[in-house]
């Protein structure tokens, strides 16, 4: 809660409600109305991340903000909440902790279910407990989910997840030297996969395991040809998208995590068995 010197502050300027829309925000640059609660308020008080902290989360618990309700760009909730861009990043930075928002590169910062960050953290500490045995596992069980979700995408995609994926791909093959760049396109192509299926919960439970993800792309990326045999599958997964072919969508993914398990195996800088190394695949065509 504000203290009295906020309110009375408060009680001097009104507050106006500001529920985050596209629409709101293109037609019009004052702050919007959006039912009987406020969602962003002009802080006053001198803990300014907390306290935006504390209105997002107050938002999330009366229902103001759901889940998949996205938040204002970093400049936009500043200015609406009269605050600097840091305290907004320093606010963002503890409601992902929290488990409360997720950042998607390229799409915005979005409200979550609140379950994704618990489950991450699950999957994180299983997998560091584990050390050696958690990679196979990681594999095991993305074999087991991924086709499927592939072959749903091919069905459900809409142009602007194609898009997604296309950009995704385009940044890898940009990237080859660039481990940093290349593996993050790398997520965002799976994530993009996820959300093109359509169902929030696959795309919570694949959200969930990223951090996993991030690091066994990072070991692969080391692995002789690795980037570019990802490349080969990667662009295969996305022609079966283009073509709406489940089948062969399934079909493709299977394959590229077939590499990924056997490029899991090489040692750093070492390679994986031949019958793994598609023809081409070594060139970022």
């Amino acid at each position: 809660m504000l203290n009295n010197s906020s309110a009375s502050l408060e009680s001097q300027h009104p507050v106006v409600d500001m529920r985050y829309s596209s629409q709101t925000i293109a037609s019009s640059p004052k702050l919007a109305r959006a039912g009987d609660h406020p969602v962003y308020k002009v802080v006053r008080t001198s803990r300014l991340y907390e306290q935006i902290v504390q209105q997002i989360e107050e938002a999330v618990l009366n229902g103001s903000l759901k889940p998949g309700d996205q938040l204002p760009a970093e400049r936009d909730l500043a200015q609406r909440m009269g605050v600097s861009r840091t305290a907004v990043r320093e606010a963002v930075k503890t409601l992902r902790e929290k488990g409360l928002v997720e950042a998607y590169s390229g799409r915005g910062t979005f409200i979550t279910n609140g379950t994704s960050q618990a489950a991450r953290q699950s999957f994180d500490l299983m997998v560091k407990i584990g050390q050696q045995e958690g990679s196979p596992h990681l594999v095991e069980l993305r074999l087991i989910l991924e086709p499927g979700i592939a072959a749903l995408a091919a069905e459900r995609a809409t142009e602007e997840d194609l898009q997604a994926m296309r950009e995704a791909v385009a940044v890898m093959d940009r990237s080859q030297k660039d481990p940093q760049a290349y593996i993050e396109a790398d997520l965002d192509f799976h994530l993009a996969l996820a959300e093109a299926a359509g169902n929030p919960l696959i795309l919570s439970l694949i959200d969930s395991i990223v951090g996993l993800l991030r690091e066994q792309r990072i070991k692969i990326f080391n692995v002789e040809g690795g980037p570019q045999r990802g490349q080969f599958h990667h662009k295969r997964i996305l022609a079966a998208m283009e073509h709406r072919d489940p089948e062969m969508a399934r079909e493709a993914m299977r394959s590229h995590l077939e590499q990924v398990r056997e490029d899991s195996r090489a040692p750093t800088g070492g390679k994986p068995p031949a019958k793994h190394r598609p023809a081409g695949s070594r060139a970022t065509s």
